[in-house]
């Protein structure tokens, strides 16, 4: 498809800063208050899609904090340039780093979205990970999340390039860069640091002790602790769930019981009934096959009987 429209990129850039909840109404607003003015660019707001929590997130930190993000592409770029000419141990401590770096910015995504009102789950986090180790690996998923136009997650798919045009609101507007909320000074001397020299290794790659990582380690130490808070309560919850359904079937298993025992109480009676007609009806077999041969004897005896008197008559 053919370039996007500056106006487009420029309306999306402000409803992709907004929270997820109020991505919709606003879009379809917008849309609306466009139409009587350009009908071709009401229909391309009213075409962009809501974006998934782990991409919003993702756009929110590019806007919130541009510089860590520039930081991690950097070192994603300087990798990118050097890992053909680099020893497999400083790819090993490097690539150890990229993965320290997509961490650490994972966690402070996961603590500016409790900041914005959203809460992030694992999975969420995951693919927020996920996306940002995409964009340190390729360039064209790095300019992807440049634009903080993501409308859903990216992810590596081996060497192949990863498909952005499919996560971006706006296909093609991979030149723009999304709106900075605020300044991110915090990180300025990390961004520095990646465009230090190299030492022939490539531009900006050197592994460097990280200033701020006590302060991550405990932030992440806190943020597993809330979580770990957040999923021993719900296991409690549900064990309570789980205490009172056993109490449930105990009861039931009881009753069941007890009628079990009822059952086989009456089984044991009726097959002592059984025994006892069983044999009373042997008896009576007997008593019947005695009386049949009685019968059949007087029936002779009185066959006999005829005959004789049969005989006298015809004499």
């Amino acid at each position: 498809m053919g370039e996007p429209t500056d106006a487009v990129v420029t309306e999306a850039d402000a409803l992709y800063a907004l929270a997820p909840g109020d991505f919709t109404a606003a879009r379809d607003a917008r849309a609306k208050e466009l139409k009587g003015e350009d009908v071709e660019l009401s229909r391309a707001v009213k075409a962009l899609r809501r974006p998934s929590v782990a991409a919003w997130l993702v756009n929110q930190l590019v806007r919130h904090e541009p510089a860590r993000v520039e930081d991690l592409l950097s070192v994603g770029a300087a990798l990118r340039e050097a890992q053909d000419s680099l020893s497999a141990d400083d790819l090993r401590a490097f690539t150890r780093q990229r993965r320290q770096l997509t961490a650490t910015t994972t966690t402070r995504a996961r603590a500016l979205g409790r900041e914005l009102g959203t809460r992030v789950s694992e999975s969420v986090a995951e693919q927020v990970e996920a996306t940002l180790t995409a964009a340190m690996l390729d360039a064209g998923a790095g300019e992807a999340v440049r634009t903080g136009l993501l409308t859903a997650a990216l992810e590596t798919a081996g060497l192949d390039p990863v498909d952005v045009d499919a996560a971006l609101a706006v296909p093609g507007a991979t030149g723009h860069v999304a709106t900075p909320v605020q300044a991110d000074d915090a990180d300025g001397d990390d961004a520095d640091d990646a465009d230090g020299a190299g030492g022939g290794r490539g531009p900006g790659l050197h592994v460097v002790p990280d200033p701020d990582e006590a302060a991550r380690v405990r932030e992440e130490a806190e943020q597993a602790l809330a979580a770990a808070e957040e999923r021993l309560a719900a296991s409690e919850a549900e064990l309570a769930d789980l205490d009172a359904e056993v109490d449930e079937l105990e009861a039931r298993g009881m009753q069941a019981q007890a009628r079990v025992d009822e059952l086989r109480a009456l089984l044991v009676e009726a097959q002592d009934a059984q025994a006892r007609t069983e044999d009373e009806l042997a008896d009576a077999e007997d008593a019947r096959a005695e009386h049949q041969e009685t019968v059949e004897a007087a029936r002779t005896e009185r066959d006999e009987a005829a005959a004789a008197l049969a005989r006298l008559d015809e004499a």
